[in-house]
């Protein structure tokens, strides 16, 4: 490992722990996760409570909670500690916009998640996290794993060099581009969003940088001709999906909920359980502009 990757990586490992009262933390690797206990989600938290939990997602950025019962308000209402609740689902009569239904089974020939990516980059103001409550694992236990990586340490680990040039770059992100990836077309009720992002941005809480660039959004570097754009954002996800030292995994339990930033991580929901069925909820919650 090159120097300026080991000193990235020993400021994370190395930062002083602060003690946590109303909760207990468990990291998943030294990196990027932690089970979280001592927390019934069902019940308002305290405001005591609420501070030590924003301070382990800003420290750890996934977080895991297992053992609960959640009805679909609890869900929403744990989500509203964190801010505003960002809608999920177009518009239905009779449908929860904040509620979007997770499910795979025999008859699925595709699920939502399966490769790397951050959700609604195409957005604007894309959502500050989400958070996903499983009900139903696959038959056995086994299979369904989501997997995250650090965006933050994906950035702090390329050469300085290349941190300068993608410093200086945009992205355009489309929202078109999973529904013409599937081979289908936007309902005429969604209003497609189209954004120019840095590709390099600071995160709006702790103002460190994370490489903001996903294969499912991002269209193309405007900056760059069409193929200079396509190698250097295929290196990018190459980097992202090859280095284990960015990722930690989550294997689901029923009644397990999961929170993650969707600025500074990317994930990718594991297909690897068909015919078998997986069940859920995500909820997510309103993010702000991204910048350089």
């Amino acid at each position: 490992m090159e120097d300026y990757a080991l000193e990235a990586v020993e400021r994370l490992t190395t930062r002083p722990a602060e003690p946590y009262d109303t909760l207990t933390v468990d990291p998943i690797t030294p990196l990027l996760g932690a089970e979280i206990g001592g927390l019934d989600l069902s019940r308002e938290l305290t405001p005591q409570q609420e501070k030590e939990l924003t301070r382990a997602f800003h420290t750890h950025h996934v977080l895991v909670f297992r053992d609960q019962d959640l009805t679909p308000e609890q869900h929403k209402r744990f989500a509203g500690v964190f801010g505003a609740l960002h809608p999920v689902t177009l518009p239905v009569e009779g449908s929860d916009p904040y509620i979007l239904d997770i499910k795979a089974n025999k008859e699925s020939r595709q699920v939502a998640g399966n490769g790397w990516h951050s959700d609604g980059t195409a957005d604007a103001e894309p959502s500050l996290g989400s958070l996903l409550y499983i009900t139903t694992i696959p038959e056995g236990g086994s299979g369904g794993d989501t997997l995250f990586a650090n965006m933050h340490l994906a950035h702090d680990l390329l050469s300085p060099a290349l941190r300068g040039f993608l410093g200086s770059l945009t992205a355009v992100h489309d929202g078109a581009l999973p529904w013409t990836a599937a081979g289908q077309t936007p309902p005429p009720e969604y209003d497609v969003p189209r954004t120019e992002h840095p590709v390099v941005v600071r995160h709006p809480e702790n103002g460190r940088k994370l490489l903001f660039v996903n294969a499912p959004y991002t269209s193309h570097i405007p900056q760059l001709s069409r193929t200079e754009s396509d190698t250097l954002l295929e290196m990018l996800y190459a980097h992202i999906a090859r280095t284990p030292l960015l990722h930690c995994r989550v294997r689901w339990q029923e009644r397990t909920l999961v929170l993650w930033d969707n600025r500074s991580v990317q994930h990718h929901a594991v297909w690897d359980y068909f015919p078998h069925t997986r069940e859920g909820r995500r909820v997510a919650i309103d993010g702000t502009a991204l910048h350089a």
